[in-house]
Formats: structure tokens, sequence, C-alpha cells
């Protein structure tokens, strides 16, 4: 997974969850694409900004999540917290109310990897 820019583990137990695919009955209809979501244990459902997600899997007991245009900004306010610096697809074809911040949880991760090398949780040397 070097070739992604951004990868987040997120702890065992945790699923993967697209919206099917809808075609709106009035043209005029336009909600954006289906939303994407990691499902925990325990029935929590947390939304992820799918325009911006290049890899998703959960094949091995875990949700493992890439990114193209995120960044990792580290813990603020006991939150992992992560900014869209480019988007993927054209400004068109985008929500104009699509988040800028995402923040998850440091409990919902099991690790974090920014183009291959491991940033979170820190390991000590």
């Amino acid at each position: 997974m070097d070739n992604v820019p951004l990868l987040i583990e997120f702890v065992s137990g945790t699923s993967i969850y697209r919206e099917p695919e809808t075609v709106p009955q009035l043209p005029i209809v336009q909600n954006g694409p289906p939303g994407t979501f990691v499902i925990f244990a325990d029935d929590r459902k947390v939304p992820l900004p799918t325009d911006q997600i290049v890899f998703a899997d959960d094949t091995g007991g875990r949700a493992r999540v890439g990114f193209g245009g995120m960044s990792f900004e580290g813990i603020e306010e006991r939150h992992l917290v992560f900014y869209r610096v480019r988007d993927l697809q054209p400004e068109e074809t985008l929500s104009p109310q699509r988040g800028r911040r995402m923040t998850l949880e440091p409990q919902m991760v099991a690790a974090i990897y920014v183009s291959g090398r491991h940033v979170w949780p820190v390991v000590p040397a």
C-alpha cells in the first residue's frame, strides 16, 4: 500500500458499508454519490468522505481505507484530525457541502500510514 497517500487501518471487527447506487426519479434531485461508512462491532456507523477513497478493503477482519486527497494532521482535542488537501473529482461533480475536515476517535483506529510509512500510533524507538 505504499502508493496510497493516506491509509487508515481501523480496529478489529470493523467493516465497510457503501450505500447502493440509486437512480433519482427526478432529474433535479442530486444528493451526491452514495455514502461510505465504517461499521463497528457495536453497530456504530461512521461516515467517510466517499469522493476521497482510492482503496477500501475489509477482508482481514478490519476495515482498511485509503484516501487520495487527505492529510493526517495529528491529534487535536483528543481526536485524530485529517484535512482535505485536494479534490480527486472535478468540482462540478462534488457537493458544495463536502467536509474539509474529518475527525476520528483514536480508539477507532489501529494504525495510520502516510505513503506507506507508519505514522500513528507513534512507536517508541
